[in-house]
């Protein structure tokens, strides 16, 4: 035993002799990310809307692409398989076996078109243009029943929608003044 432990004092001292370990010699890959770079990584867009792109796009567009892109995960018209359903489940959130859709759950538009544009299509993520996720998000709110077939949403008119379940979720951070909610 007492070899075994001269044997691990000798190891700690040799990597001890050679020198401290900083944060920066541990993480020092390569080089840093240009400006440009991380403005291409700066794309998330917020539950009001701040961060939408230039853009717009509409249903019969959108209905186009998610043929094309989508429907082979989600279904032709996002009832699912063998990806989540995207259409339907309204009224079934207090339910045991809740359809968590984009039109029963999802409590903002803006948070759809973020997700679509940084996550999908699944094979290709982050790679359709503004236009396309403006159609796409436009298509499946149409599907949802909460857009009217002839819509065309931009940064400003996909911000104002109001989500059928926009007042279903509770704020962990509460507007000061506001009374909290059980």
């Amino acid at each position: 035993m007492p070899g075994k432990i001269a044997s691990a004092a000798l190891a700690i001292a040799a990597i001890a002799a050679s020198g401290p370990v900083y944060a920066a010699e541990r993480y020092d890959f390569g080089r840093p990310a240009t400006p440009q770079e991380v403005k291409g990584w700066d794309i998330d867009v917020s539950p009001d809307g701040a961060g939408l792109p230039p853009g717009h796009g509409d249903v019969q567009q959108g209905e186009a692409i998610f043929a094309e892109k989508c429907a082979s995960c989600h279904g032709a018209h996002g009832e699912g398989k063998p990806m989540d359903r995207l259409v339907g489940g309204m009224g079934t959130l207090r339910d045991k076996k809740a359809e968590k859709t984009v039109g029963s759950f999802w409590p903002y538009a803006a948070t759809l078109f973020d997700f679509v544009r940084r996550a999908m299509p699944l094979n290709a993520p982050q790679s359709l243009t503004p236009d396309e996720v403006y159609s796409v998000s436009a298509y499946l709110l149409f599907l949802n029943g909460i857009v009217a077939q002839d819509t065309t949403l931009d940064a400003d008119t996909l911000a104002k929608i109001k989500m059928p379940n926009r007042d279903g979720f509770v704020s962990a951070y509460p507007k000061l003044g506001a009374s909290p909610k059980p």
